[in-house]
């Protein structure tokens, strides 16, 4: 599990109107914990899953485990609540709850495409951490510019369920050009790179695999899940190797080296010129190892 200073690299999604799996997802190991108001819930049940997260931060009558997976989650883990989008009848309700909660609650911003929409999320949620999911192309297109819309803004993400049904697009051949674009975006705002989206078939861990490995080499980190059991698959992806580890932590060393001897050129066991760019590199790969 990450440190909360740390980008998450397993993001697991509860419904709210389901309580009786919120300590199980607590307890899941997953780095972050998002409960879920939007595209989880029924229309009907928008309000019973309000009152339901508001139980699990106050409740009435806490069990000791209960009790016990709140306040380590607020320790350990990251935790978030998506809320529903602006235009929804159920916005305003959303943010008065969100309000009630700790303030270490972050929240994800679904179907992001203007700026007013970050601005006022700010005002009305101050000093809380937005996650803005971009899920139309107007929200691609604007993704530097809401990225860059308040300090408040910690990460985007796509919404890729519903960019495939926009768009008409079949297979992840169609999302490379949304998922560069969120990279590039994040890295320019000076933000963690995005998390993948969540993969559908809770059963298929090779196509998991796969697909975690195309979004990991477009410069994405991380992914949300759905179930428990994808965890393991999406971390194992995201984690360096033991190889990759090996060689980040030679390339610190050499660089080290050749600083105190005052040297101007380092070369690699296996040839390679070392430059700034891999040094930059091989120390996330160090960050990321150690959390």
């Amino acid at each position: 599990m990450t440190s909360k200073g740390q980008p998450a690299i397993t993001l697991l999604y509860a419904p709210a109107d389901r309580p009786e799996r919120f300590i199980k997802a607590l307890e899941s190991g997953a780095d972050a914990v998002i409960f879920d108001l939007e595209d989880a819930v029924a229309p009907s049940a928008k309000e019973q899953a309000r009152d339901n997260l508001v139980e699990l931060f106050s409740p009435a009558e806490p069990t000791a485990p209960q009790a016990r997976a709140i306040q380590a989650a607020l320790n350990n883990v990251q935790l978030q609540v998506r809320i529903n989008a602006v235009d929804s009848t159920w916005f305003e309700k959303d943010l008065e709850l969100v309000q009630s909660l700790p303030l270490g609650v972050g929240v994800r911003v679904p179907k992001a495409e203007f700026t007013t929409t970050v601005a006022l999320c700010a005002q009305k949620l101050p000093g809380r951490d937005l996650f803005l999911l971009l899920e139309s192309a107007l929200g691609i297109e604007n993704a530097f510019a809401l990225a860059s819309a308040s300090p408040q803004v910690k990460g985007i993400s796509l919404g890729e369920a519903d960019l495939r049904s926009q768009l008409g697009i079949t297979g992840d051949r169609g999302l490379e050009y949304a998922r560069s674009r969120a990279v590039y975006a994040a890295a320019a705002a000076g933000l963690n790179p995005p998390a993948m989206a969540v993969y559908a078939s809770v059963k298929d861990m090779d196509g998991l695999a796969r697909s975690c490995q195309e979004g990991k080499a477009l410069g994405m980190f991380g992914r949300t899940a759905i179930h428990p059991r994808q965890l393991e698959t999406i971390r194992a992806v995201f984690m360096p190797s033991a190889a990759e580890i090996a060689q980040a932590q030679e390339i610190v060393d050499r660089m080290a080296t050749a600083t105190q001897s005052g040297s101007g050129t380092v070369v690699l066991a296996d040839g390679t010129f070392l430059d700034v760019a891999m040094v930059a590199r091989a120390q996330r790969i160090l960050r990321v190892a150690h959390t």
